[in-house]
Order: C-alpha cells, then structure tokens, then sequence
C-alpha cells in the first residue's frame, strides 16, 4: 500500500474542521477553574497597567508644571505597586498554564497510546511505524505552547485591546482613529496567508512523518544495513529526506515570520502619521485636546496597541500549525478499532479445548483471499500441527483463533461458542500465544517470562524455564534471572529468545496453545530435550503447532497441509506419508 513507504506523502483522510477545535477545548474543560483564576490575574493586571500612561500624562501635564514633587512621588510609588503586581501575576500565570499545558498534552498523548493498543494488527500492517510514532510524540508535544500560553495570553490581550482603546478614544479619538486605519490591510493580509501558511505546515508534518518513518526503519534494520554495506545509499536516503523536510520546515516558518514584520510595518506608519497630527495639533495650540502629556501617553498606548496585535497575529500562527497536527492527532484517534467486543459481547467461559472452523472465508486486502472456505474440527486436548508453503495462510489460522483478525465470513467456534460474540480480553486471557517473531522487551529475563503472568511467583517462572530448556542459559548469565537484556533482545541469541518467549506462552497456563515456528531457531541437541518438556506440556491441552521443521510435529494428532487457501489434506504422520501427497512430497525433500 501506499501509505506503507516512507517515501510517501500521507494523506490525511479526515481534513479539518471546527469541531476539532471543540474537542480540543473538551481536553482544556477539565482546568477551567485554574484558567479562570490565571485570567482574572492577568486581566486585573493588564487593567491596572493601562493606568501607567494616563499617570505619565498626568504628571506632564500637571505635577511637573506645578513642581509637585509629592504627587509626582506617590504616583510613582502607585505605579512601582502595578508594577510589582503584574511581575507576580505572570509568574503564577507561567507556574500555573505550564502544569495545566502539559498535564493536557499528557492527557492527549494517553489518548492516543490507550487507541493505539486496541488497533488490530491490519493497522500497523499498512504504515511504517515511525509514522505512527510521530504522531505520539512529535505532533502532541507541538500542541504544548498553544495549551500552555496561547490560549490564555490571547483572550488577556484581545481585552487589553478593549481596555486601550477605551483610554484612546478617552483620551483622543482622533488620533485612535489614525491609529485604526491600518487594521484592514493587516486583515486583507492574514487572509492572503491563510492558505498558504496552513498547505506549508501540512507539507512540513508530512516530510516530518516520512523523515522519522526512515529512521525507524533505519535503525530497526541496522545488522542488514551493514551486513550488505549499505551505509552510503542509505546516508543518500537519509539526506534526501532530511533536505525535503528541511525545505519544507524553512518555507513554512518564512510565513510564520511574514506575519510581524507587517505588523511592524503598520504599526510604524500609523505612529508616524499620529506624530504628524499630533505635534501639529500642539503647535496650533492643542486643537482637539492634544497636549504634550496627551501625545506622549498616547504614542505610550500605541506600543501597548500593536502589542496585542502580535500576540494575536502569533496565536493565528500557532493555530494554523496546530491544525495541522490535531488532522493527524484526531485521525488517529478515530481510526476505527475494527476487532473489539460486540455490543452484546459476554465474557468466555473457562475454556476446555473444542475448536471448529465453520466455512472460513479471510482476506487482508479486497480481492486477495488468503482462506477460502475453511472448515475443520479438533477435540480437546489434541495437537494440531499445520504445515504448508510460505504464504498460504497458516499463521492467518491461528490469528483469527486469537481474533486478532475478524474473519470476513463463517465462524470460528470454541467450545460451541462463536467467539466474536465473547469480550476479546476473556478470550485472549486463556489462551497463550508464541508468535514467529519472539518479541523481547527491555528488562529482566523474569520480567519478560512473567509478561504474560503479572502474578506468577520466581519459582514458577523459573519451573516454566526449565520446561523448555531456558534455564540453564539463563543461570549462565551474569545476574541470572535479573540479568537486563535491551529492547528486542540484541544481546540473545535467536534461539535464545525463543526459548523466553516460549517460556512466556506457557507460564500463562493457557487452555489453548498455539506455537507459530516456536523452535525454527533452536539447535538440533536442544530440540531435542526440549520435546520431552513439550510432550508433558501438550498433554490435556488444545494445541496449534506451524512448523517447518517436521520433525517437531510428528506426533501430533493431526497435520493439516494448507495450500491455496484451503486444507489441501489432513491426517497423523503416518497416514500422510501413506497417502503419499503434498505432506509426502514435504516431507521426502527435508529427509532424502
């Protein structure tokens, strides 16, 4: 698929509209006390500094001429108290809008991750996960300074605004009026940014998701990477990629930065022409009420104007790049889960072991099935072992067993009940499951048998160990058992970490095991111990072994041979080689 390269632009299925801003302000609505109180602080604030220049007009104007130097005191002692109020109020609004940001963003973040690990595995089949990962990380925390200071310096300044051009017009209308005439252009050229400020920041998250999709995998395939020399084409790759986002990043900051130099600009001329009139104005002896003090308090409010302005003009620069975020944010959170429990779903029954599959019909993509109309019974307690060619579909049966999948059609029973009307957490919770990639987390070896089994005790995790022939590795290794082992576990062996893994499987005690290629890595001598601790474990327990190796199997009550969709033939070891088809011809190119 498309979306599945890491040098494909996504495409955002689900463009944007308000209603994500609303839920955005549904993950602000938990704190709007805190945002009450911090509001209240700067607007109290903000109010009392709108006094500081009618004081400095006052003093020009009246205790300056009249030499009265106590006034002129007081009132600088009144405005150090506004002063020191407003110093105080930021710092409870940046201690207080920092906590609540990041506490939103953690919310958001956990949001993701909750969806993330109900998605069934077609999900992370079809995108590449370093996509995936950007949008955890990256994109949540570029949403920090928007919930953190945007928001709530943007509603303190657009009341600033109200504030100052309330003392403007007080003070002169006229020259607030020369003081407005910009506002419209700068109106007509936010509108002419809009869309292009907004396309160059999807582009960027775009280069950005691709960029760190190439890392991934990059890093994921290191061994191969240096197994085949392919450090320099890759460093080719990287580089292509990194310019892409790079270009894409300056282009759209230069319309971020377009943005305050014009704000600059009109802020700078409409003082200018204010100046003009204002000082004329004095010279022809203070037409309209303009004094020295007036013109002075009043190019002291202009500044105080245009500052807002660019908060505002910053916060529309914020929004536009947070859209383009919250697209993906929210994509991702309303990415169907399409394997969850039904409405009616109850929980599953201690499970004793019968499965059947009932006309099975599964496919991953429209119009390639991988099963057609499959059907088979097993007993409790027996050992199924499937085999067949790469590719037709056996680790696709044991999936759907464990409803990673839902099939398209026909039904999957255990024990009678269909399990797609049973809650998937009661059904999966029995069952244990070694899959052909042994998966190793980072931390102890115990803790990564006990994965499967919070509950376990030492001595259990241990006994499962030694059932499958781990334990004497593990005790050769410097801490034993709390011996650390990193992410995928680089520092064992393949059969090594198969061997743990199976471990896992079995410590969950399950009531139906299934084993996808559970000893392709272990050595011929270890295979052959490890058999003996397998056919104590299978026994009185319902088991689905895919093998290869068909010396692990030979005992099993039944080998399925699927090919080409279906079960091409079925039998034990011996009525197989009889028959003398498709399991015969398997078998005699391994042993001849």
């Amino acid at each position: 698929m498309a979306r599945n390269k890491y040098d494909v632009d996504e495409v955002v299925e689900q463009k944007f509209d308000i209603k994500q801003l609303k839920r955005l302000v549904d993950y602000i609505r938990p704190y709007k006390g805190k945002m009450l109180f911090v509001l209240v602080l700067m607007l109290s604030s903000s109010g009392l500094g709108m006094f500081l220049p009618k004081f400095l007009q006052i003093e020009m104007d009246k205790y300056i001429p009249d030499k009265d130097i106590k006034s002129i005191v007081m009132l600088t002692a009144l405005a150090g108290v506004i002063v020191l109020y407003s110093v105080i109020s930021t710092r409870i609004k940046i201690d207080v809008t920092t906590k609540v940001g990041q506490d939103i963003i953690h919310t958001i973040r956990e949001d993701i991750f909750k969806h993330l690990q109900e998605l069934p595995f077609s999900y992370y089949d079809e995108r590449p996960h370093g996509k995936i990962q950007v949008r955890v990380v990256n994109y949540v925390n570029n949403l920090s300074d928007l919930l953190s200071n945007g928001i709530i310096n943007t509603i303190t300044d657009l009341c600033n605004l109200i504030f100052i051009l309330i003392f403007m017009f007080a003070m002169s209308p006229k020259l607030t009026l020369i003081c407005l005439c910009g506002l419209p252009v700068l109106v007509i050229y936010v509108v002419f940014l809009k869309r292009r400020q907004s396309h160059a920041w999807q582009v960027q998250s775009n280069k950005q998701s691709n960029l760190n999709a190439y890392i991934a995998e990059s890093i994921n395939g290191i061994r191969v990477t240096q197994a085949f020399v392919r450090e320099e084409k890759n460093m080719d790759i990287f580089n292509d990629l990194s310019m892409s986002y790079r270009n894409a990043w300056l282009k759209a900051v230069y319309y971020n930065f377009a943005m305050g130099p014009m704000v600059d600009l009109i802020s700078t001329i409409t003082t200018s022409f204010i100046y003009v009139v204002g000082v004329s104005c004095i010279i022809n002896g203070g037409q309209s009420g303009v004094t020295v003090g007036v013109l002075i308090a009043f190019t002291a409010y202009i500044s105080r104007f245009w500052a807002p302005i660019n908060t505002i003009a910053s916060f529309y620069n914020s929004l536009l790049t947070a859209i383009s975020y919250l697209e993906r944010i929210f994509e991702t959170i309303d990415e169907p889960v399409e394997v969850k429990d039904a409405p009616d779903a109850t929980d599953m029954p201690p499970i004793k072991g019968d499965v059947s599959f009932e006309n099975v019909k599964f496919s991953y993509e429209d119009g390639v099935p991988i099963l057609k109309d499959v059907s088979f019974d097993v007993k409790q307690g027996q050992t199924i072992a499937i085999v067949g060619p790469t590719g037709a579909g056996k680790t696709t049966i044991v999936n759907l067993l464990s409803r990673f999948y839902n099939v398209d059609s026909g039904k999957v029973l255990i024990d009678g009940i269909d399990i797609s009307k049973v809650k998937i957490h009661s059904l999966r919770t029995q069952m244990g499951v070694m899959m052909q990639d042994s998966f190793i987390f980072s931390g102890t070896i115990m803790d990564n048998i006990r994965y499967g089994n919070k509950t376990a005790t030492d001595e259990e995790v241990i006994k499962a160990a030694k059932t499958v022939c781990a334990h004497d590795f593990i005790m050769e290794m410097e801490d034993g058992y709390n011996t650390q082992v990193n992410e995928r576990g680089s520092r064992l062996s393949v059969g090594q970490r198969q061997l743990i893994s199976f471990a896992r499987a079995l410590l969950a005690d399950p009531a139906i095991l299934i084993l996808d290629e559970a000893t392709s890595s272990i050595d011929t001598e270890t295979e052959i111990v490890l058999q003996e601790g397998l056919n104590n474990l299978l026994k009185g327990r319902t088991s689905f072994i895919i093998a290869h190796r068909l010396s692990t199997i030979k005992n099993a009550d039944t080998i399925m041979y699927i090919d080409k969709g279906g079960i091409v033939e079925a039998g034990s070891h011996d009525e197989l080689l009889e028959n003398k088809g498709a399991y015969y011809e398997l078998y005699m190119s391994q042993y001849m």
